[in-house]
């Protein structure tokens, strides 16, 4: 009896088990991508729609306030549009109120004219820097700025909002065209804005908003207001629309 020594391949043995992968379908990858795509797609409309309530009531508070602020003194204000070249306490029917320029015209405690507010954006040194301000058209005088909207950079640009000796500046009565003029070489001209050192041109566009904006604006209040009703009080609209 001889014994029988038996060889065992071990690699053919190791290929065999090895399960053969399956090629994956085109069609079923792009299927996957598109449902994947769809689903966060009505996730950010159905987030936006929950939270744009919210973000244009906010904005509306934070406008309203900022009226007041760059108008001290102000009892009530009307919002006034253009349409058609003429200011209007009204718009057309139908018409979204987004695409009409707008301006802000405050009464006294008296019902009297007291001053305009005046929105306005223009590309600063980062971004847009959106500005209010507010003018007076009984003297020709500002009355007060406030930064609504600005990414200039930190430390730097954004002291047009965070330097308040400087933002004081605009509501100590200045003369308008606003006249910008370096620390320290100022003529004593009853215009001139300090520029900042280091944020010289975000503090010169500011400046350039305002004299913009009333450049714009002051043809049309010059032709007049429709009257307006003495308990009338109007709240602000629910964005500030950058106006250039």
């Amino acid at each position: 009896m001889s014994d029988e020594i038996q060889v065992t391949d071990q690699t053919a043995s190791d290929e065999q088990e090895i399960p053969l992968e399956k090629p994956v379908s085109t069609f079923r990858l792009i299927a996957t991508l598109g449902v994947a795509g769809m689903m966060a797609g009505l996730l950010l409309v159905l987030v936006n729609q929950h939270t744009k309530p919210m973000i244009d009531a906010y904005k509306a508070e934070q406008l309203q306030k900022a009226v007041y602020e760059v108008l001290p003194g102000t009892d009530r204000y009307d919002t006034y549009y253009l349409v058609d070249d003429i200011l209007s306490l009204s718009l057309p029917e139908g018409v979204k109120e987004s695409d009409y320029k707008r301006v802000y015209v405050s009464y006294n405690p008296d019902n009297q004219l007291h001053g305009v507010a005046m929105s306005r954006g223009e590309s600063g040194f980062q971004d847009v820097i959106m500005v209010i301000f507010g003018w007076s058209p009984n003297t020709g005088k500002l009355m007060g700025m406030k930064v609504l909207d600005s990414k200039e950079t930190p430390g730097l640009g954004d002291k047009i909002f965070k330097d308040l000796p400087w933002v004081g500046q605009f509501f100590a009565s200045p003369d308008t065209p606003l006249i910008p003029t370096k620390p320290g070489a100022g003529k004593g001209r009853p215009g001139e804005i300090d520029t900042i050192t280091g944020a010289t041109i975000s503090t010169k566009k500011v400046i350039e908003i305002i004299n913009n904006g009333l450049e714009e604006w002051k043809p049309y209040l010059e032709q007049g207001l429709p009257q307006s009703s003495p308990v009338e009080v109007d709240e602000a609209p629910a964005e500030a629309e950058v106006q250039s």
